[in-house]
């Protein structure tokens, strides 16, 4: 049964809702790129560099996300990092991206706004053009920076907004509470863009409150701790807040001990929204069907909530509502040839 279902799982046409470029940035590219633009690393060889990535948190994942991330140079750069994703996507039958970037750590690093862009946004239509997969592009603020930082950041995005389809909010999230960005999310919301926002994933549910009641988002990234408040959980449910859940990110980051302690079946049991999504999966051992693939085999998954899954994944989706029930129809047909309806 597990085979089968586990099958269904790569057939499925699925959509990414939770997936950062630069967690994308796999050690042979890394080191390629490095090569390439004169940059030395700090480990020999990609094997010492994967050797590296155990984590006890999420602020030592974040240190060696943001050293990596100074192979990325220039616009060809930016957009082999984001071709590399696609050409994942493409072998999971993920046919849908919403990718989230992170200017800020790159202007820190005098990367300018337009070369970082560039890169991302022409492979992502290439994606589109030459493999099929649509997207959305998501602007994430950095939440261990200050609000005045998100602003700058906004002002140097404002000619590219019409190629922006929403905003996150990222990093280090102990210390840093969404209200902290509460008045340039509604400079964003006024700007008619969508948002989004982590919440707890190692922040208290009082965070996710606020996520919801303060930033107004759309969408909640992780939320794994909303389970531990009730009313909290209820409300998600009452709005259809889709939740981003990373789980082979959470078993990195010990946000859960083993993966048989996810949250995921009681989540759907609450009726939550909930997706899967391989966050920064050359860090974290995977892509989306890696994945769902560790939530079958250690979770025991049904083929109906596999199903579930990505249909969820679709409609919690930015896509309009036309292409959302044609995606919807897709998963439906591999659904009916599965169960031989």
């Amino acid at each position: 049964m597990t085979e089968s279902t586990l099958a269904l799982a790569d057939k499925l046409p699925k959509a990414e809702l939770h997936m950062h470029l630069e967690g994308s940035l796999e050690p042979e590219l890394m080191f390629a790129l490095a090569r390439r633009n004169g940059v030395s690393l700090p480990y020999p060889d990609e094997a010492a560099l994967r050797q590296a990535y155990q984590f006890n948190n999420l602020q030592e994942f974040l240190d060696l996300y943001y050293s990596g991330m100074s192979v990325l140079l220039t616009e060809q750069d930016f957009y082999d990092l984001t071709w590399a994703y696609l050409e994942h996507c493409q072998a999971d039958n993920v046919v849908h991206t919403e990718v989230f970037f992170d200017p800020q750590a790159h202007l820190e690093r005098g990367i300018a706004f337009d070369i970082q862009f560039n890169g991302i946004y022409k492979a992502l239509c290439d994606g589109r053009d030459k493999l099929g997969i649509s997207f959305r592009l998501i602007l994430s603020f950095l939440r261990h920076l200050s609000e005045d930082s998100a602003f700058e950041t906004l002002e140097l995005a404002t000619p590219y907004l019409d190629r922006i389809d929403g905003i996150g909010l990222d990093s280090s999230e102990m210390g840093h509470p969404p209200e902290k960005f509460e008045r340039v999310f509604k400079r964003c919301r006024d700007l008619g863009l969508k948002v989004t926002a982590h919440a707890g994933e190692e922040g208290p549910p009082d965070y996710v409150w606020q996520a919801i009641k303060q930033l107004e988002i759309q969408r909640i990234d992780h939320g794994n701790r909303a389970l531990e408040d009730e009313q909290l959980t209820a409300l998600i449910a009452e709005k259809g807040l889709t939740l981003t859940v990373c789980p082979l990110s959470n078993l990195r980051l010990c946000v859960v001990d083993t993966l048989d302690d996810h949250p995921l079946p009681t989540m759907l049991e609450k009726g939550l929204h909930v997706t899967l999504n391989s966050d920064d999966p050359a860090y974290f051992g995977g892509y989306v069907n890696a994945n769902f693939h560790a939530m079958i085999e250690h979770l025991h998954l049904t083929p109906e909530q596999v199903v579930q899954l990505a249909r969820n994944s679709f409609e919690g989706s930015w896509l309009s509502d036309a292409d959302k029930q044609a995606a919807l129809a897709r998963v439906e047909a591999v659904w009916q040839a599965h169960t031989g309806h």
